[in-house]
């Protein structure tokens, strides 16, 4: 190529380059998704994945079961009055007293608290027999993170209560106890875990239901700007605008599509999840479908109101992916929300993939039914209303323009 030929082609590129970053910076929206993007990404990631693994005032029952020895209830009085002593001075639980395991088990089902802890009918009649006290300690197996955190924290706290009982122990200050277990002596407790339902539950189990969710989510999100934005590109939605049907059943039959778009997807994660992974669901099955259906209808009218305000498929998919990055980081997927910092928390109680998710993993993990749900599905239904109500008319205005 001669020398005034590579001089055109190179003026002709940079001729091309310039007209599209030009038109990037006439399209406002797109430039702003395009800074607020990385902003968010960095932001997210920073403060969500904190090192931090000790417990701030996370919720807590105790049920003390205890029924004595004797005349006595010392063992599990002290043991009780140590721990409250220990949680006044380090702030890490908010503890509140029931009455039965039953009652810790539908507390953790409902999302009230984190976990429990019991003391066990014997447990004053171990200790002045001189055998050891056993604690367990309840958790909540959709959320291992958390869990784990709990059973190292309650573990550590346990150890030193019991250190300062042996060192009484040791000194004599006991005397009245006849130890016919050696190990007493020196460790007066010990620590036992059990789950709200039977098994145990891995990382993969805790996250199954959010990819779930999640999938559904993003198939929509992704579905609808090229079912509207590249229809309105190429022309074929201005022929369905002139038909002689109702804007509102164009609404609903994208609608239709996205939702079984959105199904079929969901479907195909739950059976990788239970036939590749071994992934357990305790809860019902068609209550995990529904709730995928109640996920898609969210997540529907939401997808519009943003698609219609895009002038291209380009900016729409934009800022469906300016969308879909806070909320899969932001709603529980990857990483317990109760973790994160509080501003954080509070951010995702406004996304509707964290009802989603909170309630798919409430019924495969936990084996929840509708009560436990209840008021995840008022929200989502409430928030798919909304959203559908403003869909419409901003749809019709759209398409007028």
């Amino acid at each position: 190529m001669s020398y005034m030929g590579a001089k055109t082609l190179l003026s002709h590129s940079f001729r091309i380059a310039w007209k599209d970053t030009m038109e990037l910076f006439r399209n406002k929206m797109m430039l702003v998704m395009l800074i607020l993007m990385p902003l968010f990404m960095m932001v997210m990631v920073g403060f969500i994945y904190s090192s931090d693994a000790s417990l701030d005032n996370v919720p807590i029952a105790l049920a003390n079961q205890d029924s004595g020895y004797g005349d006595s209830m010392v063992g599990s009085q002290t043991f009780t009055t140590v721990l409250q002593q220990i949680n006044n001075s380090t702030g890490m639980m908010q503890l509140s007293s029931v009455s039965s395991v039953d009652e810790i088990k539908t507390l953790v089902q409902n999302g009230e608290i984190d976990g429990g802890i019991v003391v066990p009918s014997n447990f004053t009649e171990s200790i002045l027999t001189g055998q050891q006290g056993t604690i367990i300690i309840i958790t909540d197996q959709s959320n291992p993170q958390m869990s784990a955190t709990i059973q190292a924290v309650l573990a550590s706290v346990f150890d030193q209560m019991g250190t300062m009982l042996a060192q009484q122990n040791v000194m004599g200050l006991n005397s009245s106890v006849n130890y016919s277990n050696s190990l007493a002596i020196v460790k007066p407790y010990t620590v036992t875990t059990e789950g709200v339902v039977d098994g145990s539950a891995t990382y993969f189990d805790f996250i199954a239901p959010g990819i779930m969710a999640m999938t559904v989510m993003m198939s929509v999100m992704t579905g609808l700007p090229a079912a509207i934005s590249q229809e309105k590109e190429v022309g074929t939605l201005d022929g369905m605008m002139v038909a002689p049907i109702n804007r509102l059943s164009i609404i609903l039959g994208k609608t239709l599509a996205q939702t079984a778009r959105g199904l079929l997807q969901g479907a195909i994660i739950l059976g990788l999840a239970v036939g590749l992974f071994g992934v357990t669901i305790h809860g019902s099955i068609l209550l995990v479908f529904g709730l995928l259906l109640l996920g898609v209808f969210s997540f529907v009218g939401l997808g519009i109101v943003l698609t219609s305000f895009a002038k291209d498929q380009e900016t729409a998919t934009m800022m469906m992916t300016m969308l879909m990055f806070p909320m899969m980081f932001l709603s529980g997927v990857f990483f317990p929300i109760a973790q994160m910092p509080w501003f954080m928390q509070g951010i995702a109680s406004f996304l509707p993939l964290t009802y989603v998710a909170t309630a798919l993993r409430k019924v495969m993990v936990l084996g929840a039914e509708i009560p436990a749900i209840s008021t995840e599905l008022m929200i989502l239904i409430a928030f798919g209303a909304v959203m559908i109500a403003i869909a419409v008319p901003v749809f019709r205005r759209a398409m007028t323009r």
